[in-house]
């Protein structure tokens, strides 16, 4: 991974009045860049091919420049281009999974956030330690699969986007759907209401939910859409499905909107600041956004499956404001509060603080 040295030497030559937001156009892309121009910042689309058309469609979300790639794993390739123009680099999902971890961790580009993330979110045990290592209840592991009893979730490794999870009730099950060649792990399947939890750590600011250093910041919540398991169930039982050989599927089409029980926010901050606090420990902190991706039950626990230690896609309807956020400042996005974090940092000579 480079170093953060390596990173404080190009942001020391990098004309601060002159900064450009950089990212993948994929994913989260569209508020990122607009949330930016919101702050008066440039932006320069990544693409592969050539520019997408769909951006023709949304002027105030068009980045001003595209650096265009013959694939996403050529993206190093330009990262002496983008340091020409200033940029710092916004990670999210299909950023990091279309280019890959290595190339990601050794991009000599300055990028928002901590880098030193990536080891503990994308390992599934490493990751399963660190939220344990916060006091977070998570759904129990099952290292071994013959020792499956019940209803579990299989998950592979990495930001799939849900593609080829599966639940199994029996060892057989298991067999018949796992693909040998990936990195699985295997997770009590627990009964509840899935919540996606967005939240914001801000290692600069000093003022509004304090931890031990900087703030936490809950921006919005969402719910996926996964094909095919929120429709199939139109068409019979759980049983009739299963004997006519109909599985469901967990690929994310799209999200909704939610928010909770206001009786609830006290535990929604506390886990957040509990993960927070873990990773200043571990790896000296994630920054900026993140998001717990729980299931709520029935008696009002939290279980928090996995963690995605960046701007997730669940974020993108709230361009205008969530419910929450819109307590914090009307109008407010995520992008926009990255955008606003960078300003701050920069005004206060502490870039170094926020990127790696």
């Amino acid at each position: 991974m480079i170093s953060k040295q390596q990173i404080s030497e190009i942001i020391s030559k990098y004309d601060l009045d002159d900064l450009a937001i950089a990212t993948v156009c994929s994913h989260s892309s569209l508020q990122i860049f607009d949330g930016a121009r919101k702050e008066g910042l440039k932006t320069i689309g990544i693409c592969v091919g050539q520019p997408p058309r769909f951006y023709d469609a949304f002027p105030k979300a068009k980045p001003d420049e595209y650096i265009v790639v013959e694939s996403y794993s050529d993206i190093p390739k330009i990262a002496e281009e983008l340091v020409e123009k200033n940029a710092i680099i916004i990670p999210h999902g299909s950023f990091v999974e279309y280019m890959g971890g290595k190339n990601f961790a050794d991009l000599p580009v300055p990028t928002f956030g901590n880098r030193e993330v990536l080891e503990w979110e994308s390992d599934r045990e490493k990751e399963r330690e660190w939220l344990e290592g916060a006091g977070i209840h998570m759904p129990k592991n099952i290292p071994d699969p013959k020792d499956i009893d019940g209803a579990v979730m299989v998950k592979y490794y990495g930001a799939k986007g849900g593609r080829g999870f599966f639940i199994a009730k029996t060892y057989e099950e298991f067999m018949e759907n796992i693909d040998p060649n990936e990195k699985f792990t295997i997770q009590e399947f627990i009964l509840g209401t899935r919540y996606y939890l967005h939240y914001f750590y801000s290692p600069l600011e000093n003022e509004g939910y304090k931890l031990s250093e900087g703030t936490l910041e809950m921006l919005s919540m969402d719910r996926r859409v996964e094909s095919n398991a929120d429709e199939i169930f139109r068409l019979g039982s759980p049983r009739e499905l299963e004997e006519a050989g109909i599985h469901p599927t967990y690929v994310v089409t799209g999200n909704v909107p939610l928010v909770a029980r206001e009786s609830l926010l006290p535990l929604i901050f506390s886990l957040g600041e509990q993960v927070v606090e873990e990773s200043i420990k571990l790896f000296g902190g994630m920054i900026g956004p993140f998001c717990l991706e729980t299931v709520f039950t029935d008696h009002l626990e939290i279980k928090v499956f996995e963690i995605s230690a960046r701007i997730v896609a669940g974020t993108n309807f709230y361009i205008s404001g969530s419910p929450y956020s819109d307590l914090v400042e009307s109008g407010l996005s995520t992008g926009k509060r990255i955008a606003q974090e960078i300003k701050l940092a920069k005004s206060r000579g502490q870039l170094d603080k926020i990127l790696s």
